[in-house]
């Protein structure tokens, strides 16, 4: 018997957080009179909010705009003491956690450098560990801040793309995060309501456990007046027996130009409410299921939010404060129903369309072909491709039971510097996220010269192919990782490349860095080392920039002092570049 509401209702193994869990992730309201803006100097303007769905994550905090510039002041939001600060190339970059007397924990991320004690104490941590990166934990009596403090300078360090600061409010106890707009913690700007852009419709049959869904039928949208959308069709929407919606929106605030994601979603059946979601905060462990919540093949392709109007297995109850039959509208043959769905953002302006549906004659069957494989999140599974291809799914990584096609496709043409070393072998397609990482193993004849080289390659929608990752051992590669779709073995035979932005033998005594462009065919930077006057020295790397830098900690001299900066990309190539400065 073919049963929808069985594989819906499936409990999530993977992710899905038990009621004990959900309870704590919602924690308590907090006080907005506790806490004070953290950018001291700046126009008070937001370039993303809490809880947007981007592909693999919600995004954990508020992004603050700095006006595109560096060193704004930063300071403490209320009374605490810094208890973590972190370097790396990626993520926050340079990032400052305080732990706050009122129970929560302030994140600022990208900085562009601590105030002046905290920047003495990274030095000498660096210099002893000789790390590049470093990850530092504090007791609470070793740097107690009050409420205004300077504790830095805002930047555009990491995984970032310009200068702002990235800024979280957490519990401190579970580290639930929580979200500042909704809250009032900050109170941007905003009297602009979201932006109703499209509607999709998937009707939804089972097939021996396995949901199977029609393809997607689109909808395009108007906006009446202010709020207020309708769809561009006159007639009604044809549904079947047993279908949801997915809604494409976004949001916009006074004064910029960024889009936002949306605080709340609820859905109406002849005026019945039936599904609810809602981002009022989250743990960690739950950031990756925004895939589930998502409509991730369609995500994956829009700027949008792209928000499925039902529950998946794997999305946590915690999303949803009201459901009824996961989100699954019912409409018999002829009948007549009427759809509305209203959005609101975290500021409290509201937008809302609606639409009448009958039910469609003809019934949308399940068809899936003999070689198709069942996948179940409950269970461990292996996808074979022949003999020379293997992954090893773990339980817990499906956000719900599918049908794979696994296959063995043709060997792609390479690309400068990547030789391309076996066929390509799909097993998930590329719209299929994974919550666990999987372990993948393909087999394929790779030279001695290459092997240190050799590793998991994808191919994307366009046929480039990209990095995966992964080791050569015993005559096959194997990688972990979250990479679905197209998957490959190549070998990346080109060193990084390495360019001093300053002339051999230049003057730098009154500048403030060392500065060094860096790139890389393939893989990416790795990991680099940098020795002047054959001592290591701590240096920072900025990729969205392309850059190595080094902040002189030391008085100048005026003498004349050597370089060597060596590279290292992801496959194992290296690249060394030295010369001198005076200083």
């Amino acid at each position: 018997m073919r049963r929808f509401l069985t594989t819906m209702l499936l409990a999530a193994t993977c992710v899905g957080a038990s009621a004990q869990t959900q309870t704590a992730n919602r924690g308590q309201r907090l006080n907005p009179d506790d806490y004070i803006f953290p950018v001291q100097q700046a126009s008070r303007l937001f370039s993303a909010n809490f809880g947007e769905l981007r592909p693999g994550h919600f995004h954990a905090g508020v992004d603050i705009k700095t006006d595109g510039e560096e060193g704004h002041p930063l300071v403490a939001v209320a009374d605490g003491y810094v208890s973590r600060m972190t370097v790396s190339a990626g993520g926050y970059g340079r990032a400052l956690y305080l732990t706050l007397r009122n129970g929560t924990t302030a994140v600022y991320g990208h900085l562009q450098r601590f105030r002046k004690d905290l920047e003495e104490c990274l030095r000498s941590e660096r210099y002893a560990r000789r790390a590049n990166g470093v990850d530092l934990w504090f007791e609470p009596d070793r740097w107690p801040v009050h409420q205004g403090d300077v504790i830095g300078y805002a930047g555009n360090s990491g995984s970032s793309m310009g200068p702002h600061l990235h800024y979280e409010i957490r519990d401190t106890p579970t580290q639930r995060l929580h979200n500042p707009v909704r809250e009032r913690i900050v109170r941007p700007e905003d009297n602009l309501p979201p932006r109703i852009l499209r509607i999709h419709y998937v009707e939804v049959d089972t097939l021996d456990g396995v949901p199977v869904r029609s393809p997607a039928e689109s909808y395009a949208v108007v906006r009446d007046a202010d709020g207020r959308y309708r769809l561009t069709r006159g007639e009604p929407v044809e549904v079947g027996r047993r279908g949801y919606f997915i809604l494409e929106t976004s949001d916009r605030r006074n004064g910029v130009y960024n889009t936002f994601g949306v605080w709340r979603v609820e859905a109406r059946c002849d005026d019945q409410p039936y599904f609810e979601y809602r981002m009022d905060g989250f743990t960690h462990d739950l950031s990756r299921c925004c895939d589930a919540v998502s409509c991730y093949p369609l995500k994956i392709g829009s700027r949008n939010e792209v928000i499925r109007l039902a529950q998946l297995a794997g999305a946590p109850d915690l999303f949803y404060p009201r459901m009824v039959e996961r989100g699954v509208v019912r409409c018999e043959p002829g009948a007549s129903r009427r759809i509305r769905i209203e959005v609101e953002d975290d500021s409290g302006n509201r937008s809302s369309i609606e639409f009448p549906i009958v039910g469609r004659r003809e019934e949308f069957r399940a068809e899936v072909d003999s070689a198709a494989v069942a996948l179940f999140p409950g269970r461990n599974s292996l996808v074979r491709i022949g003999d020379e291809a293997v992954a090893r799914i773990q339980k817990g990584s499906l956000y719900e039971p599918l049908f794979v096609h696994p296959r063995r496709l043709d060997q792609p043409q390479s690309r400068a510097g990547v030789v391309v070393l076996s066929p390509v072998y799909r097993f998930l397609e590329a719209t299929t996220p994974l919550y666990s990482s999987a372990l993948v193993t393909i087999r394929t004849q790779v030279p001695p010269r290459l092997r240190l080289h050799a590793v998991l390659a994808g191919r994307g929608s366009k046929g480039g192919l990209y990095h995966v990752g992964g080791t050569y051992s015993n005559g096959a590669v194997t990688a972990v990782t979250r990479t679905t779709g197209d998957l490959l073995v190549v070998a990346d035979t080109l060193p990084p490349t390495v360019r001093p932005l300053f002339t051999d033998g230049a003057s730098l005594s009154s500048a403030a860095e060392l500065r060094f462009r860096t790139s890389d065919n393939f893989s990416g930077i790795a990991s680099w080392t940098l020795l002047i006057d054959g001592e290591w020295v701590p240096c920072d790397r900025f990729p969205m920039k392309g850059t190595l830098v080094h902040r002189f900690d030391r008085p100048a001299a005026h003498r004349r002092h050597t370089y060597e900066l060596t590279v290292r990309d992801a496959c194992g190539n290296s690249a060394r570049h030295s010369g001198s400065f005076v200083r």
